[in-house]
């Protein structure tokens, strides 16, 4: 048994990083379209577009929740928190994955196993 770790091609860390980076204006789209053509095939990527899949999915129940509180002027303050909290941890999630690393996003719910 070989337990050497296998480093991921440049291709498949420029792949990981634009997953990342694309949820910032695309949601969770991009993130689904890699890990379903990449699931069966690469691991490193069905792994990181499966992560940003996770992460969007949860940022846009978090917007969804924060639309409903609209209503009583908290969910102003939220939508902005929460976009500011996407970008932030794409761009960390993306300068991760362009160092070849495993990246796993804080608070997030994991949707899809």
């Amino acid at each position: 048994m070989n337990n050497e770790i296998l480093v991921p091609s440049n291709d498949d860390k420029n792949i990981a990083t634009i997953t990342h980076l694309s949820g910032i204006l695309f949601s969770f789209i991009p993130s689904l379209i890699v890990w379903l053509l990449k699931k069966d095939d690469n691991e490193y990527l069905s792994a990181q577009a499966k992560e940003a899949l996770n992460f969007q999915l949860t940022i846009l129940l978090a917007q969804f929740v924060s639309g409903i509180l609209i209503a009583i002027l908290v969910g102003f303050l939220l939508l902005g928190i929460i976009w500011l909290f996407n970008v932030v941890l794409c761009i960390v999630a993306a300068i991760s994955t362009s160092n070849g690393e495993t990246y796993r996003y804080p608070l997030c719910l994991r949707l899809i196993h």
